[in-house]
């Protein structure tokens, strides 16, 4: 890949990761990512378009709005970075191809959907009905243009859009009959509708397997730690529902956090959509 090109996958990218940091911001508060225009959240004064350069304007003004002075979160220039670094790499793997753009904005999508998982405990329709769109239309046009792979094909697509939806689901009522409470939200479910259509319907229930594993490591080595300690100093949180997507955000009554479950299964599915394949392979010496 040329230089240039390398140059211009990697700005396309920051691009892209910029509009995505409005997508996170303002989808969560059912706000439009169209209109108005950006400006300070605390000021309200609008941002120039020179003062919105991915990651060049974050330091140009030292992490500060340039009217009121208010910090700027180091999520925006972070963002923009890793989804620059995404697209470049996309391309550096897969070449100038149709393929590269599926698997940058697979993981672009991703990445939004896990950081507004993780800070509101919500995934917005945004990010999902538009993955499943575009996860739907670009099997037909892979198939067209013979570029499916990793992707599943039209049929897959269909197949495994409906089995990722309905395993998590059931997967959440079996937790709800158990727990006595919500176990697992929606957004969780059109989650796995879209990686289901890109993945097919087996790895769509890999990726389910791979996100519960690492959720459960990072429950035991981090989650569990941090409650232990906090009982120690007598603490007592309190439950605040989440009237958009049915579920508890924060911690629960007995003071254990919840565990927003698309903070592991985006990371989950970009994992399967490019060594799936291998892990099932390698899994399968193992058992023969």
């Amino acid at each position: 890949m040329s230089a240039l090109f390398s140059i211009a996958s990697f700005w396309l990218g920051a691009c892209i990761g910029s509009f995505l940091n409005v997508c996170i911001a303002r989808w969560p508060a059912e706000e439009s990512v169209v209109r108005p225009r950006s400006k300070c959240p605390k000021c309200g004064r609008p941002i120039t378009w020179y003062e919105n350069i991915p990651m060049l304007s974050w330091l140009a003004l030292r992490a500060r709005c340039a009217g009121c002075r208010a910090s700027i979160s180091v999520q925006y220039p972070a963002v923009e970075l890793a989804v620059a670094l995404g697209w470049l790499a996309a391309f550096a793997q897969f070449g100038a191809t149709f393929t590269a753009l599926r698997v940058a904005v697979f993981g672009t999508v991703l990445l939004g959907i896990a950081i507004t998982d993780f800070k509101h405990y919500l995934i917005p329709d945004g990010f999902t009905v538009f993955g499943l769109g575009w996860a739907l239309v670009t099997a037909f046009a892979g198939l067209a243009i013979g570029e499916t792979i990793p992707f599943s094909g039209p049929y897959d697509a269909i197949v495994g859009a409906c089995a990722g939806a309905g395993a998590i689901a059931i997967i959440g009522w079996l937790g709800e009959v158990a727990l006595k409470k919500e176990a697992m939200g929606f957004g969780d479910v059109t989650l796995m509708a879209f990686v289901g259509a890109v993945l097919g319907p087996g790895r769509a229930l890999l990726t389910i397997f791979v996100g519960a594993a690492v959720a459960a490591v990072a429950f035991l080595t981090i989650v569990y730690p941090v409650v232990a300690l906090r009982a120690k100093r007598a603490t007592r949180p309190v439950a605040v529902p989440d009237d958009s997507s049915g579920a508890v955000t924060g911690d629960d009554a007995t003071g254990m956090p919840l565990v927003p479950f698309g903070v592991f299964l985006a990371p989950a599915a970009l994992f399967v959509l490019l060594w799936g394949d291998a892990l099932i392979a390698w899994y399968l010496r193992r058992m023969m």
